[in-house]
């Protein structure tokens, strides 16, 4: 039998960056929708309901949230002492290696790209799209939330992200941007989690438990 050895893949900063960056997308997610179109709550007083502000609060509480986690994340791709740095996003500019990862996928070819950086070529290029979405979403949900508070740091922060606002159209544009960076990043969860359990049954290395534990087990070098 071959030996099957330990590998620590992630660190504690990425994981955990990993699951809030994941958390606070859903939430961002299902109280976005609400907003979007919100349902009419039939019991109680009108004067006491006030189920919409709570979920507006709720939704902009994670949106800074996420802002702050989207800077931890770009800070550890130029600092971490870890490997998963910003040269990693960078692995799709090996072609060769690219095309034969595409085959991989469509089950033409069963040579596995060489993985001679933390991510694979198409994992690359989808998580530097991830980071562009993320850029995206957190600079229009800003512009959003500036629109209707004037006071204190949001209302300076709004000030700053004006002309991006007039350079888009307007707000309505802008959450149009908004709700549309919704669905893509409703794609690209289904897309990555089909692929972690997919990684998991053909390699068989523990990638799902992976962003837990931050170890893979892989075959021991001969």
């Amino acid at each position: 039998m071959e030996a099957i050895i330990p590998k620590q893949e992630w660190s504690v900063a990425i994981r955990i960056n990993h699951w809030a960056m994941a958390f606070s997308i859903f939430v961002l997610i299902a109280t976005g929708f609400y907003i979007a179109d919100p349902f009419t709550i039939a019991s109680g007083e009108t004067v006491d309901k006030f189920f919409m502000g709570n979920v507006r609060f709720v939704h902009i509480l994670f949106g800074v949230f996420l802002v702050f986690i989207f800077i931890w994340r770009i800070y550890l791709a130029f600092f971490s002492t870890f490997h998963a740095d910003w040269k990693d996003f960078f692995a799709w500019a090996k072609l060769g290696n690219f095309w034969k990862q595409i085959k991989f996928y469509l089950l033409i070819s069963k040579e596995p790209p060489e993985h001679t950086h933390l991510y694979g070529p198409l994992q690359s290029l989808a998580y530097g799209g991830l980071l562009f979405m993320l850029f995206l979403i957190c600079l229009t949900g800003l512009i959003l939330m500036g629109a209707g508070y004037h006071a204190g740091l949001t209302a300076v922060v709004y000030f700053l992200l004006k002309p991006v606002e007039n350079l888009l159209g307007g707000l309505a544009t802008v959450r149009w941007i908004h709700h549309i960076l919704t669905w893509l990043f409703i794609l690209f969860i289904v897309v990555h989690v089909y692929m972690a359990f997919w990684y998991d049954v053909i390699f068989k290395e523990g990638t799902i438990s992976s962003m837990i534990s931050g170890r893979l087990f892989r075959k021991a070098a001969h």
